[in-house]
C-alpha cells in the first residue's frame, strides 16, 4: 500500500511539474508572437508588453568578403518603439516564424526561431532569431535579441 501511495504522489508531482512547464512555454511563445504582431502592425502598446526597458539587440551576418560580422550591441527599446510608431498601413513586410525551440529554467528562457523575411510579398532573406526572456514578476519580457540574416542557403516555404 505504501508503494502505491508513493507512486501516486510521484505521478501527481510529475504531472503538475510538466503542466507548469507547458504553461510557461505557452506564455513565452505568446510573448514572442505578440512581439511580432506589435512589430508588424506598429502596435506600440502591444510591443511594450513584450520587451524589457533594457532590451539589448544585435545582428550577425556575412559581408561581401565572406567574413562573419556582428553589429555593435545596443539598447534597442527606444529604437523598436520608434520603428513601430512609424509603421504605416501600406508597409508590406512580414517575418514568418518557422518553428519555436523553447528552454526554460526558473525566470530565464531562451527561444530559437528560424524565420523567412518577405518584403512586398517577395522573399528577401532568412535566418534565425535567438531571444532571451526574463520572467518579470509573472510577465515574460524579451531582454536580449540577436538574429542572423542570410540570402544564401535559404529555401523559402510558401508564405
Amino acid at each position: 500500500m505504501k508503494k502505491l501511495i508513493t507512486l501516486l504522489l510521484i505521478a501527481t508531482f510529475t504531472f503538475s511539474v510538466n503542466a507548469q512547464k507547458k504553461d510557461e512555454k505557452k506564455a513565452i511563445k505568446t510573448t514572442i508572437e505578440n512581439f511580432f504582431k506589435g512589430f508588424h502592425k506598429g502596435d506600440v502598446a502591444l510591443l511594450k508588453t513584450t520587451i524589457h526597458k533594457d532590451l539589448y539587440a544585435q545582428t550577425t551576418s556575412v559581408n561581401k568578403k565572406g567574413e562573419s560580422i556582428i553589429t555593435p550591441g545596443s539598447k534597442a527599446y527606444d529604437n523598436l518603439i520608434g520603428f513601430a510608431e512609424n509603421v504605416k498601413p501600406t508597409d508590406d513586410y512580414f517575418e514568418k516564424i518557422l518553428s519555436y525551440t523553447i528552454h526554460v529554467d526558473g525566470n530565464l528562457a531562451s527561444v530559437w526561431t528560424p524565420y523567412e523575411f518577405y518584403n512586398k510579398e517577395k522573399f528577401s532573406h532568412c535566418g534565425s532569431n535567438s531571444f532571451q526572456l526574463f520572467n518579470n514578476n509573472g510577465n515574460w519580457e524579451i531582454v536580449y535579441l540577436v538574429d542572423n540574416r542570410k540570402k544564401d542557403s535559404c529555401k523559402p516555404s510558401q508564405k
